[in-house]
Parts: C-alpha cells; structure tokens; sequence
C-alpha cells in the first residue's frame, strides 16, 4: 500500500483543498432515490497531515542516500526504530526512511523492466551494487544491511511483476528468487546485530511472500513483530492474510493464531487482536469468514474503538464493513451469515462515532486494500471513494432522508434536522 499512498499523497491536498473541513452535502437524489428531500452533510477531512509527514519522511531518507550521508540516515532510522515512531495512521517511520533511501534505485529499475526498450545488466545492476558497496563501508550497521535487504524484495518484486508465475521468463524467475536470497542473507546478518528491532522483524515477514521454504514459520515470524510492535494494526493485519491456506497456514491455524495474538496484546486492544488478525483474511477468503468466531469480533471491534477512537481508524472500520465486505456477499451462503452480521455494524460504527469522510481510506475499502494496486489518477481515485463513502453512508440514513430530515456529522456528534 505504501506506494500507492505515496503516489497520490503529493497531488491530493489540492484536490480537497476548496472543500477542506467544509461540509459537502448530497442530495437524497443522489444517495438514496429521486423522492428524496432530506440531504447527507459530512465534513472531508484534511488529508494533508498523515501524508504530508510520510512525503517528507520519505524525502529526508531519500535526500541522506543522495548525499552519502548514510550514518545521518542509520542514526535517524534507528533512534525511530527504538522508539516505535510512526505517522499517525501507523505507517513506521523507519520503513519510510528506508524507502526513501533506496527509491532511486528501485525506480529506477522497475522503469528499466517496463520500458521494453533493450536494457543491460549495467542498467539492472548497477544501482543496487552501488547500495551494497554502501553496505560494506559500514560493517555491522543493521539500518544501512536493512536499506539494502529490502531494495531486493523491491527488485525481486519487479522482475516477479504481474505475470503468472507459470508464464514468468526463465530470467525473471531467475533474478527474482536471486534478490530473494540476497535479501535473506543480508536479513539473517541485521537480525544477529539487533535482535529487538521492529523494522528488521517487519522486513522479515515482508521476506515470506516471495521466498517460500519449508521452515518457514510464518507465524513465529509476525509473532516475534508483533511483540516488538504491538501497537500497529498492520502487522497482525498482514498475519491473518498470510496464514491462509494459500499462503502459510490453515484456517485452524488462522483461528487459533486470532485468539492467541488477543490474549498477547489485550492490554493494548482487549478483544482486538482477534479482529484484527481475520480482518484481512475473511475479507479475501470465504471459508475464513464463515468459520470466524462473529460475537468475538465484533467485541474486538468495539474495543478496538475504546482504544483508538481516531477518525482515521473509524473510517477504517465502518468502510471496511460497509464496502469491502459488502462487496463479497453471495458468494458462499454460509460466510454470507457471518458477513452481514458484520456489516450491519456499519450502522453504530457511522452513527455514534463518525464525524468526518476519509475518502481515500474508502478507495482502498473498495479494492479490498489491495496493497498491490497502482493509481493512475488521484483525483480520480480519492472521488471515487468520495462517492463510495456518499453512497454507503446514504443507503444507511435512507429512511430519515426520505422523511425530509437533514443529516449532519459534526465533531460533536450526529445531527438530525428538518428543512
């Protein structure tokens, strides 16, 4: 997701910034019929301050690279590790200046992959040769080892690319399991040298989606993340997808990984580790979600909002129940049940504790977080999830709407009023 956020986070406060903390209002035409008379009135939300800090992030680890100034980088990277930094939405800042680092080269080559024009080892090759020489200018640094180690699940990815593994070239199969092997070495090297860093732990896991093995231990890999790092969702959001069958795991393994993963981090979420390791998973996978223990969901979802109130995390959950899931119904009879349980919590979620729209947290609720997904456009995009958001939010009030009742989100609260 990271670089489909940073994609448009450059060009989308522009977007918004006419309507920025102003209402915007829909007609019931547009939201719940033509006889509608009532209309839907919902600040948007600033989007700048999330993506403005992890632009700038970005932009300081990509400006030390560039400098040479990579023991400025590691000191900033590791002093942010430590203390668990990150932006507001939970992105690490430390894997935001990693990225930042080693921008230049990945682009660099994905553009070289995708330009069709004839292209030399030199072009695919020298980049990233140039950041292992960096690497060993600074022995036992595990910041720099990790900059690089994740450059090569970046390359690795890029000759992976979209392609059906069975019809990948024989070179891109080639290259891609090389800089999978490389970044397991390097990664093996940064784990020796700090073992309780989060950011390592993270890099790791990002490891098991491209280099499959045997003893893999998906779960004792994001277990060990977790522990270091049990205040960002992601991680356990990223464990559930990857203990599905077509991964790593079982759905036996899913649900007990769920409940363990609950009584790990109850101080922290209550009930929500439970939720948010199937998050994920019984939105991609329908056996999942029929096998999910609802009731115990749900309370994860309630307490998730006791401890993380924030808006951000609001249009999370209420997109996520209100799109994303909705979008999966019949499909499977069974998970369909456990479904609309869970969606019907779209209705408390929106009415007692949403007060501002975050378009583009309901884009990706309408592509299913799709992490992989590239944005052509973000107006477009965030205009979409503008008007998925209008809709969903419509379709819930559409009985006081069609009685002529306005509907207000303010920060205080949910607001009814007649014309």
């Amino acid at each position: 997701m990271l670089r489909s956020i940073e994609a448009i986070a450059a060009r989308i406060s522009a977007f918004f910034l006419q309507s920025e903390s102003q209402p915007v209002a829909a007609s019931q035409a547009a939201c719940a019929g033509q006889m509608a008379i009532g209309t839907l009135n919902i600040p948007v939300a600033q989007p700048g301050t999330d993506a403005l800090i992890g632009h700038k992030t970005i932009e300081r680890g990509r400006y030390l690279a560039r400098q040479g100034l990579w023991s400025h980088l590691s000191a900033e990277m590791a002093t942010a590790d430590t203390a668990g930094d990150t932006t507001p939405c939970g992105q690490s800042i430390t894997e935001l200046l990693a990225f930042g680092a080693r921008s230049d080269v990945v682009l660099a080559v994905e553009h070289a992959l995708s330009d069709g024009k004839a292209i030399t080892d030199y072009d695919l090759l020298c980049g990233i040769s140039e950041l292992e020489s960096e690497m060993n200018d600074h022995p036992g640094d595990p910041m720099i080892a990790l900059v690089v180690a994740l450059a090569h699940i970046d390359l690795a990815w890029a000759w992976r690319g979209k392609t059906p593994e069975a019809k990948l070239p024989r070179l891109h199969r080639s290259r891609c399991a090389a800089h999978f092997d490389r970044a397991s070495v390097i990664l093996s090297e940064c784990r020796e040298l700090a073992k309780n860093s989060p950011a390592i732990a993270a890099g790791d896991c990002a490891l098991l989606a491209g280099h499959r093995t045997a003893n893999a231990r998906a779960a004792d890999k994001f277990e060990t993340l977790i522990s270091l790092d049990p205040h960002n969702h992601r991680h356990m959001r990223v464990m559930g997808a990857h203990l599905l069958p077509r991964f790593f795991g079982s759905y036996e393994k899913l649900e007990n990984q769920a409940l363990r993963m609950a009584a790990k981090t109850q101080a922290v979420w209550g009930a929500g580790g439970y939720t948010w390791v199937q998050f994920d998973a019984i939105a991609q996978d329908d056996e999942a979600c029929a096998r999910v223990d609802v009731d115990y969901f749900l309370d994860g979802l309630r307490d998730i909002v006791a401890r993380r109130p924030d808006q951000e995390t609001i249009n999370l959950l209420a997109a996520y129940c209100a799109i994303t899931l909705k979008n999966r119904m019949g499909r499977n009879e069974k998970a369909d049940r456990a479904r609309q349980r869970i969606c019907d919590a779209a209705d408390w979620l929106i009415r007692d504790h949403l007060t501002e729209l975050h378009p583009l947290i309901w884009a990706h609720a309408a592509n299913g977080f799709n992490n992989s997904l590239r944005v052509s456009s973000a107006e477009r995009f965030a205009a979409l999830g503008h008007r998925d958001a209008l809709r969903a939010i419509g379709n819930l009030f559409r009985e006081e709407l069609r009685s002529g009742l306005n509907v207000t989100f303010t920060p205080s609260g949910l607001q009814l009023s007649s014309n």
